[in-house]
């Protein structure tokens, strides 16, 4: 007896009870599905499919004004006054306004020099320039200050500026910035932040629109790489771009950025609509910024609450957190003002639907309601059906619109629609927590900058193009590999019991939300 080893054994019964369990499961499932789960799913493919029509005639409209934009329309030196400003010996510098450049910067340890190095070398009268850095850095090396003193000993008129508190982040320095009393005399600011480098003539090709059309209230520049909003705005094409070529990541935010610039906004300022500033490398009348009520610190939205060269984020980190403000801020302002606009009806019913509601808002949610949740659960429940001009036609028209503003970049269509796909998981959520107000809505974290002017130019140091094994358990985002996880069932499943063959589309998104969650995109950076 004592020889004999126990053993465990399973009761007989043990298959008979699992085959219970599943059956009684299944029974559930039946009985819930056709009273429940279909009427609810279908109720929710019929509101995808609106919001699906309702951003496609949104963008078929915005198509329709650019090709008559880009045909009909004069350009802006055209349409509008414009005499260039010359050097005139008699007058001096005294035919040149006073001129007021805002950096504002927080722990920007990458980026700092080249940004002040810019705007110090704009080609303009020292005497009608003056340069103010807006400093709400935390690190005690006081190195932005010293940068500052060693343009200054060059007769640079630069002023440094820092604050006891970061009170209403960037729209707060800005605002402070502007109560100084060497400004009173300034006519116009230009805002940059510190990732932008404005080539040497910026100013001298975009301050003779507001010194001869003085119901121009803003000068916006295309980048490249308040409740209260000013009506009489236009965008100019000066072009700052210096690192979209850095990876993947940065040719697939090219790709959205452009379509924002050259279509978004040239409708809006073409068609004397409402666009948002972009919240840098554009030039204010600062009367204008003072009857619009001055800058508001409600939300983390600072450009839009009032109405150069820049760096794209080309790490995965930085570039979630920038979309989380950029989609969260809108939705929290759209919340906070969508009662305040005094403007003629049609324009707030525009503001309002179009600028706010569509673009903001509905541009999210479709995207990830229909084809990264509603889509795969059809394929779970065959009795909701999709129609084809749903799923494949209208979404095909919408890609084909927005891959217009990027010609160079076309052969990363495939790419960009499942990375946009992606990242709209986060943009919902974002949204949702600024509409409701919740969590994170007031947040603000700084998009983290490598310096990439400099990388071009052989400082490389500290950057990975290729993560490091070791290092996987930091990089990795549940969230993604969740949705990840839920799209390869539905894949299984489809290409097993499924007719349409969405398992082809389904499997591709499995793998961008699967790379994504290893964060195996964009650089790295080892901490």
């Amino acid at each position: 007896m004592d020889g004999v080893s126990p053993k465990f054994v399973l009761p007989e019964t043990f298959d008979g009870v699992r085959m219970e369990i599943t059956g009684q499961l299944g029974m559930i499932w039946e009985l819930v599905k056709a009273p429940v789960i279909v009427p609810l799913l279908q109720l929710a493919v019929y509101i995808c499919l609106l919001m699906s029509v309702m951003l496609l005639c949104e963008r078929v409209y915005m198509g329709i004004v650019i090709v008559l934009v880009k045909l009909f329309w004069k350009k802006p030196d055209k349409r509008y006054k414009f005499e260039p400003i010359h050097d005139d010996e008699e007058l001096g510098s005294s035919n040149f306004p006073v001129v007021l450049v805002q950096i504002p910067m927080f722990n920007e340890r990458e980026v700092y020099k080249l940004s002040i190095g810019a705007a110090c070398g704009l080609s303009w009268p020292s005497d009608r320039l003056v340069i103010q850095v807006l400093d709400d850095s935390t690190d005690p090396t006081q190195m932005v200050e010293v940068e500052c003193q060693r343009w200054a000993s060059k007769g640079i008129n630069i002023r440094y500026q820092i604050r006891e508190n970061r009170v209403g982040y960037k729209a707060g320095a800005l605002k402070e910035g502007l109560k100084r009393s060497y400004v009173k005399h300034c006519e116009y600011v230009v805002i940059f932040d510190a990732d932008f480098q404005p080539e040497p003539d910026f100013l001298r090709r975009s301050i003779p629109f507001l010194m001869h059309n003085p119901n121009i209230a803003l000068v916006q520049a295309r980048w490249r790489f308040g409740n209260h909003f000013i009506n009489h705005l236009f965008q100019y094409n000066l072009k700052f771009d210096i690192n979209s070529d850095e990876c993947l990541l940065t040719r697939m935010q090219e790709m959205s950025l452009d379509y924002h610039f050259t279509v978004e906004q040239e409708v809006g300022s073409s068609t004397h609509a409402f666009f948002g500033f972009n919240g840098t490398a554009g030039i204010w009348r600062i009367a204008a910024i003072n009857e619009a009520g001055g800058w508001k610190d409600r939300t983390t939205v600072e450009d839009m609450d009032l109405a150069v060269k820049s760096e794209l984020p080309s790490t995965f980190r930085a570039f979630r957190f920038q979309q989380h403000r950029w989609s969260c801020g809108p939705a929290n302002l759209f919340r906070k003002m969508v009662m305040e606009i005094k403007v003629r009806f049609w324009k707030k019913v525009y503001v309002i639907y179009s600028f706010f509601f569509v673009r903001k808002i509905i541009a999210h949610w479709v995207t990830f309601c229909f084809y990264c949740v509603v889509l795969p659960l059809t394929i779970l429940v065959p009795e909701v059906k999709v129609p084809i001009w749903g799923s494949v036609y209208i979404p095909s028209i919408i890609t084909i619109l927005n891959s217009v503003g990027t010609p160079r970049s076309i052969h990363l269509l495939f790419y960009w629609i499942l990375f946009e796909n992606v990242m709209s998981l986060h943009r919902t959520k974002a949204t949702l927590i600024g509409l409701f107000e919740a969590g994170r809505a007031n947040e603000w974290v700084v998009t983290a900058k490598l310096g990439s002017g400099q990388s071009a130019k052989g400082n490389t140091k500290g950057i990975k193009r290729f993560p490091r094994i070791f290092k996987l358990p930091d990089r990795l985002n549940t969230l993604e590999l969740g949705f990840a996880a839920f799209l390869f069932v539905c894949g299984c499943y489809d290409f097993v019991h499924g007719k349409n063959n969405y398992f082809i589309y389904l499997f591709l998104q499995t793998m961008s939300f699967f790379i994504s969650g290893l964060g195996w995109i964009g650089t790295y950076v080892p901490s």
